[in-house]
């Protein structure tokens, strides 16, 4: 067992990627549970960490650079905050971005992740580690329920980076006793959605037609079917598994199914709209698998 050096009386957390949706959220629940946080951003000093704002919670966050893919830059993040818990949410983040920028894709996924480990591993004090895994690691499963004895079978270069990322954490666990764990998270949305995420882009088609734009929504398969969550449910799933007696991955799901179809169809009831007088498919919004 490692001797714990720090004296802080205040439990600490890194989180990796504290301006995207989950790591805003994180922020501000961890803030209200008494931690000091520590968030890391590419670059800590240009970026305007609008989430942060829009939660309230950035002057309260200590910000860092730290660039996932550089080795050297993850040490140094993890010695200047010495932290008792780390949550590795940083990383390319949409699945129909990584069938053009595969490379990116796995670099800060994969990559990212080894590097993340391997520093924790050479710190000379205790790190309990949470790795944001993803559904989407699954793949097709034909209806089935997925729990965490789901074999994988990845369908994108995202899934296939997160795949990998999730084999890395188990096999330092075992290989190493590091305190690492998998949330294999399904889809959750909020208002920090950024625009490129279908669900943010649905609802924002819906709000513009209905304030009169004569906009035309486009999507590809509407017949595809996701498990839906409320991210800061998620986010506290995230906190409670690393309170956990011994590092155990976890999925963490609604265990309902909708179709996009279903979202586009409510998104659009609720503004008293026919979606189907507005809503267009193109087969270029098909992904390959």
């Amino acid at each position: 067992m490692k001797k714990d050096t720090k004296k802080s009386l205040k439990k600490r957390a890194l989180i990796c990627g504290v301006n995207g949706q989950d790591g805003a959220y994180l922020a501000q629940f961890l803030l209200g549970k008494g931690y000091e946080v520590w968030g890391t951003s590419r670059d800590a000093v240009a970026s305007n960490f609008n989430n942060l704002h829009y939660l309230g919670v950035s002057e309260e966050v200590k910000k860092i650079t730290m660039i996932i893919e550089d080795f050297k830059s993850v040490f140094q993040a993890l010695k200047s905050s010495k932290p008792d818990e780390v949550y590795h949410l940083a990383g390319q983040s949409s699945v129909g971005m990584s069938f053009n920028h595969p490379i990116e894709t796995i670099q800060s996924i994969t990559i990212g992740t080894v590097n993340l480990l391997e520093a924790c591993r050479m710190m000379d004090f205790n790190i309990r580690i949470y790795h944001a895994g993803s559904s989407e690691c699954f793949g097709d499963i034909k209806g089935e329920v997925a729990n965490e004895k789901t074999p994988f079978n990845p369908r994108s270069p995202y899934a296939v980076a997160k795949s990998s990322a999730c084999w890395l954490v188990s096999n330092y666990r075992e290989a190493y006793g590091l305190w690492a764990c998998n949330g294999l998270l399904f889809n959750h949305e909020s208002p920090l959605r950024q625009d490129h995420f279908v669900t943010k882009k649905i609802i924002k088609a819906a709000v513009r037609i209905s304030k009169g734009s004569s906009d035309k929504l486009i999507l590809g398969d509407l017949s595809v079917s996701r498990d839906w969550g409320w991210a800061p449910e998620y986010i506290e799933a995230m906190w409670k598994m690393l309170q956990y007696k011994e590092p155990t991955d976890f999925v963490i799901a609604t265990g309902e199914t909708n179709t996009l179809e279903d979202f586009v169809i409510s998104s659009f009831n609720i503004l008293g709209l026919d979606w189907r007088d507005y809503v267009e498919q193109s087969e270029l919004l098909i992904r390959p698998s």
